[in-house]
């Protein structure tokens, strides 16, 4: 079973419970109390971790203003990369301070450099593990930074074919990290279910042989909790305090309510997926008497012969198995049997 040992304490994989992910993204919409309240939010509503993005717009675009740096379509439809980012990045002055709010309230914390310089400054605030988005899936020689470190790293890879996948598992291990998982993600905002694929997470985990989640952003929680049920070890969800909050994430992100009731909907899943298994709850077992078995139907004297107007299958299961039934008819009683009773071999001759 595919697995990575994301901390000391943590391992990724079947038979753990998934690991959820509250991804802020520009949720904080410039305000650092906000990003503070996020992080709190997410510890109650049932985040296992919160997520960050380590970038400034002139780090991951150039301030260029032509044709190629405009989006065309999707949710930011018209916007310039430059400007985008410059209005949705997280100030990298926060970042050691939110770090040290996570660590105090108890939940992991980690970020998605975007580059070198990015790299080098998670470093220095002892980042623990990292992520790379499904944009940067391509980006080899900023993979090979990141697994260099020797940490954790959890990669997405929507829009990625599964040749560009293979060479980003490549680049990681090829510097002797193999402490990796991957997301399954489809890379539009929001996400529609008919183009997420979800099998396709059993098939990277069989082909990969590395632990898989889902990197969603759809609207609502089936998405997540049905990953879970075909495998997924980590679930990602964009999150904000509410989406009347303007910024470029708040209209696919989750509100805390909504993110508890994920929680709880992927805690509830796991607990009835369990294990495979034949035997009887205490439950189950409890009920087994009133499942269908054999009673004499009418009145029976010593010698008559058992019919299908002296015996019956019904409720409750106190008599022989009805898989008898069919043996029995035809046969004698061995003693008068009254109306009512659960039939017995000793009442048969």
């Amino acid at each position: 079973m595919p697995t990575m040992q994301l901390k000391k304490n943590r391992i990724i994989g079947d038979g753990q419970p998934a690991y959820i992910i509250a991804e802020m993204s520009a949720n904080h919409a410039g305000d650092f109390d906000r990003a503070v309240e996020i992080i709190r939010a997410a510890k109650e509503a049932g985040a296992d971790c919160v997520k960050i993005q380590t970038y400034t717009a002139d780090t991951i675009t150039l301030d260029c203003h032509n044709k190629y740096f405009t989006l065309e379509n999707g949710t930011w439809e018209g916007a310039n990369l430059h400007d985008l980012y410059n209005e949705a990045y997280t100030p990298w002055e926060w970042q050691k301070a939110l770090k040290e709010e996570a660590d105090k309230i108890g939940i992991d914390f980690f970020s998605t450099p975007f580059d070198k310089s990015a790299v080098d400054f998670l470093e220095s605030i002892d980042m623990e593990f990292y992520k790379i988005a499904s944009f940067e899936a391509v980006d080899i020689p900023l993979i090979k930074e990141v697994a260099k470190t020797g940490k954790p790293i959890i990669m997405s890879v929507g829009m990625a074919s599964l040749d560009e996948i293979e060479d980003a598992v490549e680049a990681v291990k090829s510097t002797g990290n193999n402490n990796l998982a991957l997301l399954r993600c489809s890379s539009v905002y929001p996400a529609i279910p008919e183009n997420m694929n979800l099998w396709t997470i059993q098939d990277m985990k069989k082909r990969f042989d590395l632990p898989v989640g889902l990197s969603d952003h759809s609207l609502g929680h089936i998405a997540a909790v049905t990953a879970v049920a075909l495998g997924a070890s980590i679930i990602e969800k964009h999150f904000c305090l509410g989406r009347d909050i303007e910024n470029p994430d708040s209209s696919f992100s989750m509100e805390p309510v909504e993110f508890a009731a994920m929680v709880k909907a992927i805690r509830d899943c796991e607990r009835a997926m369990g294990k495979v298994s034949y035997e009887l709850s205490q439950a189950e077992s409890d009920s087994r008497n009133i499942r269908k078995s054999i009673f004499v139907s009418a009145n029976i004297k010593a010698g008559d012969t058992f019919t299908s107007d002296n015996i019956r299958v019904v409720r409750p299961g106190y008599g022989l198995p009805p898989k008898f039934y069919e043996e029995i008819l035809g046969k004698t009683a061995k003693c008068d049997i009254l109306f009512g009773t659960p039939l017995s071999w000793e009442h048969i001759k």
